[in-house]
């Protein structure tokens, strides 16, 4: 890091590098992830709402700001910009694209910019993972997988419950597109898993996994019975708006920042607007880590994770000194030129 009296060379990373850094380090990474939530839960973080830049003539699309600070051995300010653009899956564009932006604690200057649609599905994927294994630790594993919606994050999340231990009797598949269904069914297939179901129905993908994960880009519920939870399943709700209150109120709920979660009509929004209470939150994730938080199991257990700007920043000031410490780092000579007060003469 930079002194108080030096600027910081600023590198710009491309994906192509964030993904050399972070390819096999998955079981790392979650280790990560899990040290951010604890800084986070101790209260050595600053995270502010995430404001959403959205547009009237492109209601369906939007862009969010997510600006952080993390302590501890991470020592790192930086904002999240993301952008989700649902429509670019039509024309064979990913959904979302995001930049990085890491800042000197020193000096507030920029670090780095980092391509970071990567390392958002990554520090999404390693959540959901670390949540999977944490809230199983008191309940029996689940052994079929089923994951409504097949984009980046889907294939993600798969990838990193494999490396965390998870062998799955079978995996079912959901998409609204039954191409990508299909294509989603030969990247399981080519990954090693023996038994893979595509379902025609969610309903039929619910009932038949204990594990269920949300990955998709819906903007409202659209799974209202609980009855299709009657068997208990672990709910990792990703995408935040697919259940409705009634499910949520019919579940035992765990979020990953209740402030966070509780804003922007995600599904457990709903439920405070329609309850006018948190009661049916059982905590959060840092709560389950701490032992703070009871856990019944006659119930389905939603685990909804809005997804912290601290997360991005511990997972990309990793990739930023990884890159540093190999000699691989991009840097921009010049990249700050008025650096005089009275200018240079």
């Amino acid at each position: 890091m930079s002194t108080s009296t030096s600027v910081p060379a600023f590198a710009v990373i491309s994906g192509a590098q964030v993904n050399d850094v972070l390819s096999g380090q998955e079981k790392l990474v979650i280790d990560l992830i899990e040290s951010a939530y604890r800084l986070h839960g101790a209260g050595d973080t600053v995270n502010p709402p995430s404001y959403f830049l959205r547009f009237p003539d492109r209601p369906s699309s939007r862009i969010i700001a997510l600006p952080a600070s993390v302590g501890g051995d991470i020592a790192v300010d930086g904002l999240k910009w993301i952008s989700s653009f649902p429509e670019n899956v039509a024309s064979g564009l990913p959904r979302a694209s995001a930049i990085l932006v890491l800042n000197d604690r020193e000096t507030g200057y920029p670090l780095a910019c980092l391509e970071s649609s990567i390392i958002s599905a990554t520090r999404t994927a390693a959540s959901a993972a670390l949540a999977a294994d944490w809230l199983t630790r008191d309940r029996a594993r689940p052994a079929r997988l089923g994951i409504v919606g097949t984009g980046l994050i889907a294939r993600y999340i798969h990838t990193y419950l494999a490396a965390g231990g998870w062998d799955f009797d079978d995996v079912g598949v959901f998409d609204l597109s039954t191409a990508h269904a299909e294509g989603f069914r030969g990247y399981l297939t080519a990954a090693g898993q023996a038994s893979v179901t595509v379902h025609e129905s969610a309903e039929d993908l619910i009932r038949g996994s204990d594990l269920v994960v949300f990955a998709t880009v819906a903007g409202e519920p659209h799974v209202h019975d609980p009855a299709w939870f009657a068997h208990h399943p672990l709910v990792l709700h990703v995408s935040l708006r697919d259940l409705s209150p009634e499910v949520v109120l019919a579940s035992t709920n765990v979020v990953d920042d209740v402030e966070h979660c509780l804003k922007a009509n995600t599904s457990v929004h709903l439920a405070e607007q329609r309850t006018g209470g948190r009661e049916f939150l059982s905590g959060t994730l840092h709560d389950v880590m701490t032992g703070k938080a009871t856990l019944p199991e006659d119930r389905p257990l939603v685990f909804s994770p809005f997804g912290l700007g601290v997360l991005d920043l511990a997972v990309g000031k990793h990739v930023y000194d990884q890159l540093r410490a190999s000699g691989e780092l991009r840097t921009v000579d010049g990249f700050f030129h008025e650096l005089d007060r009275y200018g240079k003469r």
